[in-house]
């Protein structure tokens, strides 16, 4: 066995890709359907609550949509974001990423496909209804102004504590 011990047996985890207008079109449809669905996270907008590759969240079918949930909304057909409601207007929804500066998505509230209700991180589950989380993302909103320059060194203290593992 090239590379693993003798007398030991040597797993390999293969991943699999599946573009998102797929995987996330039949997300919407279980969800839609009344079941929860469990995606990883992809892409760096929700930094620093969500990080590419690391977080998994769970989505359950929405209901009454508050500023600050995070949701995944379609867009336009078959393009999804997993951003936060920024704002509410009548049935018109504005989403705004995290790690985002100034950038914001608009949709109705039909397109919103799910919300999350809970977040994975490093196999450890945080409800999306936890009071301190919610207080993080009240606090992150009200910060936009700074935002750049705090995303700015939390860049810098992950790619340290990359270089330092």
């Amino acid at each position: 066995m090239r590379g693993g011990k003798k007398g030991t047996k040597e797993e390999t985890a293969h991943r699999m890709e599946i573009p998102n207008a797929i995987l996330l079109g039949q997300v919407k449809e279980a969800i839609r359907r009344g079941h929860t669905a469990t995606i990883n996270v992809k892409g760096y907008s929700m930094r620093p609550f969500l990080e590419h590759c690391r977080d998994k969240v769970r989505l359950a079918p929405a209901g009454e949509l508050r500023v600050g949930d995070a949701v995944l909304a379609e867009i336009s057909k078959d393009v999804y974001v997993l951003h936060r409601v920024f704002s509410i207007d009548g049935d018109c929804v504005t989403l705004m990423g995290d790690g985002n500066l100034k950038g914001t998505e608009r949709c109705r509230k039909e397109n919103v496909v799910g919300i999350v209700v809970s977040y994975v991180r490093n196999g450890k589950t945080l409800r999306a209804d936890n009071p301190h989380l919610q207080r993080g993302v009240r606090i992150w909103r009200k910060l936009l102004p700074v935002r750049r320059y705090l995303l700015f060194i939390y860049k810098v203290n992950l790619k340290l504590s990359n270089i330092l593992k």
